[in-house]
């Protein structure tokens, strides 16, 4: 582990994104624009990732993309001919949403050539990220902290300085949703926390009836160097991907390696449902749609509501 002057670890400036998904579950939409570009609102869902790096203090971002997904950078790159645009037509509190869009933070990217899975993503960050920890940040996830709370990664942040090693989000899922996700086997450590477990496994997808817990992967992660090894360690799967969860548990077999089940809430992009929950959620927190949107929905409870209900 490398550690800074006052002896505690290194701290997490860097972050990778991996965003080189195809998005098939949401064609036709994706087969021209990036799943990680869908909007919610007016502001596309990984911008909202790239705000939530930033406002957990993370000030250099590698974003992994793939084939046709162009507009991730174009849309962080800056637009003169909008801002100029713009400004002659006296739209000028317009330019907040179209220049600097990750302030205090240097944006890069690489391609994955090939889906290779999450594994292979990140081991193209090997050279970027070099010996210090760093923070993985799903570009198809957006998390949404509980009121009063910091930002998602900001909390495994400070899980990580406080235990010096690896950490990975959970929280708990339906036993229907289960089939979905990389589920943890884990340990609580101590009593004063026990939403800080040490992890004994992870288990990619299982079964509900076989799963170890109900605790599933939430898309963020504080993790060290080493784990370029491990998943150099690993074999592909049927698919021929590199599953990252493998190489933690080739990780977690060797050293300390824990899940912070955190006080926030996960909307997982890459399903239309969630994706639909969390444009509505969204919708009703902001003055300028939460009155038309929640007196739209309740006109759709009474048209719906049956006779005598």
């Amino acid at each position: 582990m490398t550690t800074g002057a006052s002896n505690g670890p290194q701290a997490v400036s860097k972050a990778i994104i991996p965003a080189a998904g195809m998005g098939t579950r949401f064609l036709p939409a994706t087969k021209s624009m990036p799943k990680e570009m869908l909007p919610i609102i007016d502001k596309p869902v990984l911008q909202f990732v790239v705000e939530e790096a930033v406002a957990s203090g993370i000030t250099d971002i590698l974003i992994i993309t793939a084939r046709g997904k162009h507009a991730i950078e174009n849309h962080f790159d800056d637009n003169p001919e909008l801002e100029m645009f713009l400004t002659r037509s006296g739209k000028t509190d317009l330019l907040e949403h179209a220049h600097n869009l990750a302030p205090g933070c240097r944006l890069y990217y690489i391609r994955q050539n090939h889906p290779r899975g999450l594994g292979d993503a990140i081991r193209l960050a090997r050279d970027h990220v070099g010996d210090a920890p760093f923070a993985v940040l799903l570009g198809d996830t957006v998390i949404d902290p509980a009121p009063s709370s910091p930002p998602g990664l900001r909390q495994l942040i400070d899980a990580y300085e406080r235990i010096a090693a690896g950490v990975v989000a959970v929280h708990r899922v339906p036993t229907d949703w289960v089939p979905r996700y990389g589920i943890i086997d884990g340990e609580a450590q101590s009593a004063d926390n026990p939403n800080l477990l040490r992890v004994r496994a992870l288990v990619e997808k299982p079964a509900a009836a076989d799963a170890p817990s109900d605790l599933a992967i939430a898309g963020r992660y504080i993790l060290t160097p080493d784990i370029f090894d491990c998943i150099d360690e690993v074999d592909s799967d049927a698919d021929s991907e590199l599953q990252l969860t493998d190489a933690l548990n080739v990780l977690a077999r060797r050293r300390p390696f824990y899940a912070l089940r955190w006080d926030a809430r996960r909307y997982d992009i890459g399903n239309r449902i969630e994706y639909a929950k969390c444009f509505i959620d969204f919708a009703l927190r902001r003055p300028d749609t939460a009155d038309a949107v929640r007196d739209h929905l309740i006109q759709l409870q009474h048209l719906h509501r049956t006779p005598g209900s």
